[in-house]
């Protein structure tokens, strides 16, 4: 009924039920909390406070406050649930690597530009290799039927209220999309820079797409979608000379979050800088069919080996 971090959903503590359903296309329902899910720790929420004046409730060993219920109560309420989405992820994730699909979950706040890019990416790449989207929002068909027009499968999964995708939602999603072997598949979160951050879709990477229209500030202060990202897109780069944003501030930032986070910097609309986003993704498929080799090579080895012995 609540997630405990931005509040979908309607909140009945004085009940006691502090869940938070989703009213999926899929018929079922999960209960979801949303804190972060990683064992690191949290000193990066604490950037830049410059009062002792102001009001961190992020601060506890929650790290988010929920009227009528207790910092421990809330990590054990969040242990339970991103655990129980981990077990979807990972059964994802060995499928995929059985079938050497290479997943990304394309993350942002609304108005980043993902939908553009995805398209632009859709084109260049379908005639190289098997594409598939599955597209996340609140409500509507609109961006994958932008997709599909294309000439890429696709899929909605409109999450009602929920504020994020999650890993039985993509296995569903996956079913009906019927994914080619050593394909593409790009998952485009519901736009949100603090939900999706917790939970694991069974992707490869996390990519964080950000655009020049919005703040350079945005990795401090949404760190733990920075932190959990592997890429960080800065997109609309053709705007640069109309806007104050600072690129390289914005960098410094990322990796003041996360160290290792890779940097592209490009435009959907112009496609400067495209190539080098699509070299990143076909390098990322190679990667996933080297490992779907591997896999099956094990197996056959642990065949012969039972034979031998049998």
């Amino acid at each position: 009924m609540m997630c405990t971090v931005c509040g979908c959903g309607d909140a009945k503590v004085d009940g006691h039920t502090h869940s938070h359903d989703h009213d999926h296309h899929h018929g079922h329902s999960h209960d979801h909390s949303h804190d972060h899910p990683h064992g690191h720790d949290h000193d990066h929420h604490h950037h830049d406070h410059d009062s002792d004046k102001d009001i961190h409730y992020g601060r506890g060993i929650a790290g988010v406050h929920v009227p009528g219920l207790s910092q421990k109560r809330i990590v054990q309420i969040e242990k339970d649930i991103l655990s129980h989405n981990d077990d979807f992820a990972e059964k994802n994730r060995a499928w995929m690597a059985e079938h050497g699909v290479f997943a990304l979950n394309l993350v942002s706040s609304p108005g980043s530009g993902k939908t553009t890019l995805l398209c632009r990416t859709a084109e260049a790449l379908k005639a190289k290799f098997p594409v598939a989207v599955i597209e996340g929002d609140q409500q509507t068909s609109f961006d994958a039927d932008r997709i599909r027009a294309t000439g890429i499968p696709a899929i909605q999964v409109n999450t009602g209220k929920g504020c994020h995708l999650d890993a039985h939602m993509v296995e569903s999603a996956m079913a009906k999309l019927g994914l080619a072997d050593d394909s593409v598949l790009f998952i485009e979160n519901v736009g949100n820079l603090v939900c999706p951050a917790a939970f694991d879709l069974g992707e490869a990477y996390k990519v964080a797409i950000l655009s020049v229209t919005e703040g350079e500030d945005k990795p401090l202060k949404y760190p733990d979608m920075f932190h959990a990202a592997s890429m960080m897109i800065l997109n609309k780069t053709d705007l640069l000379p109309h806007t104050d944003f600072d690129v390289e501030r914005c960098i410094g930032f990322a990796r003041r979050v996360n160290p290792d986070i890779v940097v592209l910097q490009l435009s959907a609309r112009t496609g400067e800088g495209m190539d080098a986003w699509l070299a990143w993704i076909a390098e990322g498929r190679k990667r996933a069919l080297a490992h779907k080799v591997a896999l099956l090579e094990k197996k056959l080895a642990a065949v012969r080996s039972s034979m031998e012995q049998g």
